[in-house]
């Protein structure tokens, strides 16, 4: 296994993981049909022997297909890698699919006893609430979460897209170790209460789509097709005339990529790890060069002056379009 990747550690419980990690939902789900396992196996340990040791993961993706791959691959190296996974919806069945939130108490543990067996782990490293659930009281969760860890199922506490009044609450009942939340260089409203919450708290912030959901690679432009089932089709940013707009914050990370020798996707991750030692950024990916492109990244340096250069430039571009419907947009929390 290559240690040369730096590590960081998320909260002050002493987690510590790659600076980067990689995120294995498009592996079987989210982004059109499901890839070859093998290949996708090949992937993972082609990420391990890179210095990565931090997979996320989820019930949900697939259903519970992403668990059992990421379980199957990583299986010989789980006393050197922490794999995240998450809990908090109703899966129907018999559709294979998401039918709401549900963070009792019993679908918890439920939950956690499936992941231990798909993931092939003793212990669930990061266990996260994937969406907050208003039906039940954030103590109620956080307070189940600690008897697993008591219990030594689970190492560490996470949430997911959770506002500063639930992290706040659940944080006094179990130390959260992470939140995980979409950001990046064009997805930045966490900035003004998350993050310097989660700063005072002593939490981690594990960063999903980092690069937008593919769009900071410079690989998507208005012409793009996505494939059936593909979630981009629904998104408000990707729509032909959206993407058309935001093609003036891919021409900033152009200039910055070519006088630093990177490319776009190096510099809006690099934009990312410049921002706070304890953020962990999650790109995804399906394609070896990718994985390899995207952990090229760390030893990518932004200068003070740089970051303040890419900064302004930044805040001039208006983005076009939410990040989700507004439906989806109202599960994330409090």
């Amino acid at each position: 296994m290559n240690t040369k990747m730096p590590k960081r550690i998320l909260g002050n419980r002493g987690l510590e993981v790659s600076a980067i990690g990689l995120g294995c939902m498009g592996m079987s789900f989210g982004y059109g049909p499901a890839a070859d396992k093998q290949e996708m196996i090949a992937l993972l340990h082609a990420a391990v022997e890179q210095g990565i040791t931090f997979f996320d993961t989820a019930e949900v993706y697939g259903p519970f297909t992403n668990e059992a791959l990421v379980g199957e691959a990583l299986a010989p190296f789980k006393r050197e890698v922490i794999i995240a996974t998450k809990f908090g919806f109703d899966i129907d069945p018999v559709q294979m699919k998401s039918i709401g939130v549900n963070s009792r108490p019993e679908n918890i543990r439920k939950v956690a006893e499936a992941s231990l067996k798909r993931l092939q782990v003793e212990v669930i490293d990061l266990f996260y609430q994937h969406r907050v659930d208003p039906d039940v009281p954030i103590e109620d969760v956080a307070g189940t979460v600690k008897d697993l860890i008591r219990e030594g199922k689970v190492k560490y506490f996470g949430l997911s897209e959770a506002g500063v009044e639930t992290i706040r609450r659940a944080h006094a009942e179990q130390p959260v170790a992470a939140l995980q939340s979409e950001y990046s260089l064009w997805t930045r409203q966490h900035e003004k209460e998350i993050i310097p919450t989660i700063e005072e708290l002593g939490i981690g912030l594990v960063a999903y789509s980092p690069l937008g959901r593919g769009f900071l690679t410079g690989k998507i432009d208005a012409d793009t097709q996505f494939a059936e089932g593909d979630i981009r089709n629904i998104l408000p940013r990707y729509t032909e005339e959206a993407r058309e707009a935001n093609m003036a914050l891919l021409d900033i990370l152009e200039q910055f990529a070519a006088a630093k020798n990177a490319t776009t996707a190096q510099i809006a991750l690099a934009w990312v790890l410049a921002q706070k030692p304890w953020i962990v950024p999650i790109p995804g990916t399906t394609k070896l060069h990718r994985l390899s492109e995207n952990n090229g990244a760390v030893y990518i340096h932004l200068s003070s002056d740089e970051l303040q250069e890419l900064e302004s430039a930044a805040t001039q571009v208006e983005i076009v379009g939410t990040r989700y419907p507004e439906q989806m947009e109202k599960m994330t929390g409090k």
